[in-house]
């Protein structure tokens, strides 16, 4: 086994690399720990730790024009308390795996973000063919013949639709990403390139047009272009435009990319999350509440769940940027294993 799979004593640990590793598992922990509270917030009714500083009156915070009840206080403590909690475990965990090396949680935070994505994939993949098959057999008159007039009713209302049909599939990719490793992004090309051909096959063989078969293709190629985009940093793929990078060494090569993940990248993806669900009326947040869905008759019930692809495209590359962020660091510091940076056009 290599220095990057596992805990490496016979590496020199200094304290610099435990600040790195501390650094790293916070912005991740307060990612995920962010878009929990925005659960909290705004699906549960908790009161949030802005409201509750606001209550309280620290920081400078306006006070609220209608004080928060007793019991929203608890949840603020909660809240808050949570948020130290979670910074505390994580300075608790740094310090009791200090001979662990800074390339090995890079490996773990990039197996994180790969399943992330691949939770992501087979989510679109099952509710795609799902919400299609539905949304077939309602157009064409045969969905109460099926399933009772009453249930009929409900699945054309998109709450309905998204809580008992969505969100049952979503948990169950989950299950199925964690035992299927693949990332299979072909696959998903190919059956937006299918999607499209079964359009030009029935409507120009069979005069046969339906709204939702424009949907699934919509639906699937923005799953496509947004989830793909952690894996491709992964890959090295993303195209460059700087003309100077080629011509640095390793280690100059490892500075432009630590510091740009550092001050560039995880930056951009903190600032997708937080305009995008700071409050109800957000782009993210304003689509998922109301289960929005297209106007274009009986089309897929999924535009709700196109708006949450840009938190999970944040998540993830969030996730992946500090990977990133903490190979390079490695490298900088000299340690075994990495690979070799690379050149001028891809990164």
């Amino acid at each position: 086994m290599t220095a990057t799979t596992l805990d490496n004593p016979a590496w020199e640990i200094r304290n610099a690399d435990l600040l790195f590793r501390t650094v790293a598992l916070t912005i991740v922990a307060m990612a995920l720990a962010f878009i929990f509270n925005n659960y909290l917030i705004f699906w549960r009714g908790w009161p949030g730790i802005v409201n509750f500083f606001s209550h309280q009156g620290w920081f400078g915070f306006e006070p609220l024009r209608k004080p928060l009840s007793g019991e929203a206080v608890t949840l603020g403590w909660l809240q808050f308390v949570g948020y130290w909690a979670l910074f505390l475990a994580i300075i608790g965990y740094v310090t009791g795996t200090r001979h662990r090396t800074l390339r090995l949680d890079a490996e773990r935070f990039s197996a994180l973000a790969s399943y992330i994505i691949r939770v992501a994939f087979w989510s679109v993949l099952l509710i795609g063919i799902v919400d299609s098959a539905i949304s077939f057999v309602r157009v064409e008159g045969f969905l109460p013949a099926i399933v009772g007039d009453e249930l009929a009713k409900q699945l054309g209302q998109s709450r309905f639709r998204g809580t008992f049909v969505h969100y049952p599939l979503v948990l169950t990719s989950l299950v199925i990403a964690y035992f299927v490793r693949g990332l299979g992004f072909t696959w998903l090309a190919l059956l937006v390139v299918l999607a499209e051909f079964q359009i030009v096959v029935v409507r120009f063989i069979f005069s046969y047009e339906q709204a939702f078969l424009g949907d699934l293709v919509r639906f699937w190629y923005a799953a496509l272009f947004l989830f793909a985009s952690a894996y491709t940093l992964i890959e090295e793929g993303h195209v460059r435009v700087d003309v100077l990078y080629a011509g640095f060494d390793k280690r100059g090569k490892a500075w432009i990319n630590a510091l740009g993940s550092l001050l560039l990248g995880i930056p951009l993806c903190w600032t997708i999350l937080a305009l995008g669900m700071w409050s109800k009326a957000t782009v993210i947040n304003s689509p998922l509440l109301a289960f929005e869905t297209t106007q274009s008759g009986f089309g897929l019930y999924v535009k709700y769940l196109m708006a949450g692809f840009l938190a999970v495209y944040a998540l993830s590359m969030m996730v992946q940027f500090t990977s990133y962020f903490l190979s390079n660091v490695a490298d900088l510091r000299g340690e075994p294993g990495g690979r070799e940076p690379a050149n001028g056009s891809t990164h």
